[in-house]
């Protein structure tokens, strides 16, 4: 098992609010500055139009770094799939991770059962084990469905329990549902806030081990160390009104986060 970041841990400084966006190589030296040892491109479609040249380049970039790469995209179509498949063994990624729906397709339980099972044998043979993250779009039942009516051991659950709150699916029971066929963590943090009057809330990102989830329940119950599932540091850090204090938050919380990882080693 291994700690690392993901794009989304740069999420404000790759994004097109950014004076200049970090390149993948930042991203993979910070990383690897930070201690992190495995970096997840993830939702980055940059990535599609990279050549077999610059793949290269990339990998060779993150071995130099002593870091393991994986891979993040949205879609169970067939021809997608395959596509990432392609990147991910040009790369030597292992794990990717993906999501049921995408704009313009949100497939049926039935449907994305038969897409992952056309795809999955595939990824099997070049040794790629595919993830669906748990998120609000899906029911945590809906997406068990799938994973266990295609029931492969390389396709599994890409756990982030902050996401389905949204789905007023409470963590603690996302991380217990799905404990058995984890085979990916998203660390991030997440609270309610009162907004000004006490009008609602606001649902966000915090400080890891400023808010509601509850990591020790979700590693004891997950068992990622025993398992040797990655964990990847992501968070929901609000826009702050400007781009410079946008960064350094953004910055401070990935070093706080990974280092929080690390001393729980």
């Amino acid at each position: 098992m291994s700690y690392g970041l993901s794009t989304y841990a740069f999420f404000w400084r790759v994004s097109d609010r950014a004076p200049r966006p970090l390149t993948l190589d930042e991203m993979l030296a910070q990383t690897r500055e930070m201690g992190g040892e495995v970096f997840q491109i993830c939702d980055y479609p940059p990535i599609e139009t990279y050549d077999d040249e610059q793949l290269d380049a990339l990998r060779a970039t993150a071995a130099g770094h002593g870091i393991t790469l994986e891979l993040g995209t949205r879609g169970v179509r067939t021809e997608h799939l395959a596509a990432y498949l392609r990147i991910a063994r040009r790369l030597g990624v292992t794990l990717v991770r993906s999501m049921l729906n995408t704009a313009d397709h949100r497939p049926t339980v039935a449907e994305a059962t038969a897409l992952l099972g056309e795809a999955v044998p595939a990824y099997a043979a070049a040794g790629v084990t595919l993830g669906l993250e748990t998120y609000e779009q899906v029911s945590t039942d809906d997406l068990l469905a799938v994973v266990r009516g295609v029931d492969s051991p390389h396709l599994g659950v890409v756990l982030d329990p902050g996401n389905s709150v949204a789905r007023l699916e409470r963590p603690v029971d996302v991380v217990e549902a799905t404990a058995p066929y984890v085979v990916n963590i998203h660390v991030k943090d997440f609270s309610f806030s009162r907004r000004d009057g006490w009008v609602g809330f606001t649902f966000a990102g915090c400080l890891l081990g400023e808010g509601l989830l509850d990591y020790g329940h979700m590693t004891a119950t997950v068992r990622p160390d025993e398992r040797g599932i990655n964990q990847i540091v992501e968070h929901w850090l609000p826009w702050q009104g400007e781009f410079e204090e946008t960064a350094r938050l953004e910055d401070q919380w990935t070093r706080h986060s990974i280092n929080t990882l690390l001393r729980s080693k």
